[in-house]
C-alpha cells in the first residue's frame, strides 16, 4: 500500500538540503559551542551562521534570535520571561480562545496567580479584530499574545493591525508564528512584534529545535538556571546539527516560499472544490479566504472523526484532528468550540494539511478514500 502523508501542520519530512547541511554535526564536527578550542569554535560558527539565515528570514539581526526546544518552550518564554522581568506584580493581560496550548495554557495557569486574564473570543470563521483588542485594553495591561494564523484551520489572524493598537499603547505584542512562518513572509519590525516564537519542524527542518525573536531593548527574564548560552536566557550545550539544520531550512524558505505557498494552494482549492462544496453533509470550519493556503480544516455530518482517521489510516492517507499536541484528547476542539461550531459537526471535524512533496494524484486518491468511506458509513453517496 502506497500511503499519503497529509499531516504536514504537524510536521514535515526532513528535506535532504537540511540532512546534509546537519551530518557533518552529528558525525565529525562534534565540538561543544561553548569550548575554545578549534572544535568547540567550529561548532560556535556553525551556530551563528544559523541564526544570522534565520534572522535575515525575518530581517532582524541575528542578537534578536534565542534558540529554543520548539515553540512551546519559545511560547513559555516570551509570555513568562517578559511577565517576570517587567511585572512580576502582576497586571491584565490579552490572548484569544484559539491559541494554541503552549499560549493557552499558560494564560491559565497565570490568571490562578497574580495576573487579570481577558480571552477574547472570536468571529464565526475564527478571526479576532483589532478593534476587539483595542475595546480590551485597560491602564494595566502590560501584555498581548495573538498567534499569527492557527494550527487547526489555518485562519490568518489581522496581526498588524493588531501590533499597531499595541504599539499605540505601549504594550508587548507576542505572537506565536509557528505554523505561518512557512508560507508568510513575517518581518516583526514591519508589524509591531515584539516576541515572535517560530520553530523548524513545520518548515522542513528537524524537530526539537525553535527560536524566539526578542525586539532588542524588550528586557525577559530565563525561566530556567545554568549556564549563560543564548544570551543567558536558555541554558545549556546548544543542538548544533538541530539549529544547523533550522537555519539550512529558514535560508531555503526565503527563496522557495511562493513557490510552495502556489502548489499548496493547488492543492488545497482542489480539495475544497471536488469534495468539501459539492455536499451539503460536508461544512469548512474557517473560510478560504484569510488562511494558510496548506491546511484545510472541515467537518462531516454526524460523523466520529476517531472512526473517520483510523479508517482512512488503514486505507494509507494520514490526516488529523487538529493539533498534534491534542492527539488522543477526549474533548472537542476548543479552537472549533471558540468558532460557535454546532453540535452536529464538531465531533466530525478532520484537518488535512499539504506540504510541497503532495501531488495531485495523491489528492484525488485521498478524495477517493474519503469517498468511499462516506458511502460506507451512509449506506450511500453522500451528496
Amino acid at each position: 500500500m502506497q500511503r499519503i502523508y497529509l499531516d504536514n501542520a504537524a510536521a514535515t519530512i526532513l528535506d535532504k538540503r537540511v540532512l546534509d547541511a546537519m551530518m557533518p554535526y552529528l558525525t565529525t564536527q562534534y565540538g561543544n559551542p561553548s569550548s575554545l578550542h578549534y572544535y568547540g569554535q567550529q561548532a560556535r560558527a556553525a551556530v551563528q551562521q544559523a541564526r544570522h539565515q534565520i534572522a535575515h528570514c525575518l530581517g532582524v539581526e541575528a542578537q534578536d534570535i534565542i534558540f529554543t526546544s520548539g515553540g512551546t518552550e519559545a511560547d513559555n518564554l516570551a509570555i513568562l520571561g517578559y511577565l517576570k522581568a517587567n511585572y512580576p506584580e502582576g497586571g491584565h493581560i490579552i490572548t484569544t480562545a484559539v491559541e494554541h496550548d503552549a499560549v493557552l495554557h499558560t494564560f491559565q495557569a497565570l490568571a490562578e496567580g497574580k495576573y487579570d486574564v481577558t480571552i477574547l473570543p472570536v468571529d464565526s470563521v475564527g478571526r479576532v479584530s483589532g478593534e476587539a483588542v483595542q475595546e480590551a485594553l485597560r491602564p494595566d495591561t502590560v501584555l498581548i499574545s495573538v498567534m499569527y494564523a492557527n494550527n487547526e484551520t489555518g485562519m490568518i489572524q489581522p496581526v498588524r493591525d493588531i501590533g499597531m493598537v499595541a504599539k499605540k499603547a505601549g504594550i508587548a505584542f507576542h505572537v506565536d508564528a509557528v505554523q505561518a512562518l512557512g508560507y508568510v513572509p513575517i518581518k516583526p519590525q514591519d508589524e509591531n512584534i515584539d516576541l515572535l516564537t517560530i520553530c523548524s519542524h513545520k518548515i522542513y527542518g528537524p524537530k526539537g529545535i525553535g527560536a524566539l525573536y526578542v525586539r532588542q531593548g524588550l528586557d525577559i527574564m530565563s525561566e530556567g538556571y545554568g549556564g549563560p548560552q543564548e544570551h543567558h536566557l536558555r541554558a545549556g550545550t546548544e543542538n548544533v546539527a538541530a539549529i544547523v539544520g533550522f537555519g539550512t531550512a529558514a535560508a531555503l524558505l526565503e527563496t522557495e516560499r511562493q513557490s510552495r505557498a502556489r502548489h499548496a494552494y493547488g492543492l488545497k482549492r482542489f480539495l475544497y472544490d471536488k469534495f468539501i462544496t459539492p455536499s451539503s453533509n460536508i461544512r469548512l470550519n474557517g473560510a478560504m479566504a484569510c488562511s494558510l493556503p496548506n491546511i484545510i480544516n472541515f467537518s462531516i455530518r454526524g460523523m466520529d472523526n476517531d472512526v473517520l482517521l483510523i479508517a482512512m489510516d488503514t486505507a494509507g492517507v494520514a490526516v488529523s484532528a487538529g493539533s498534534a499536541c491534542e492527539a488522543g484528547a477526549l474533548e472537542p476542539s476548543h479552537v472549533l468550540a471558540a468558532m460557535g461550531t454546532g453540535e452536529e459537526w464538531i465531533h466530525g471535524s478532520i484537518r488535512v494539511s499539504v506540504g510541497k512533496e503532495n501531488t495531485m494524484a495523491e489528492m484525488e486518491q485521498a478524495i477517493v478514500v474519503m469517498q468511499s468511506i462516506l458511502d460506507t458509513a451512509q449506506g450511500g453517496k453522500h451528496e
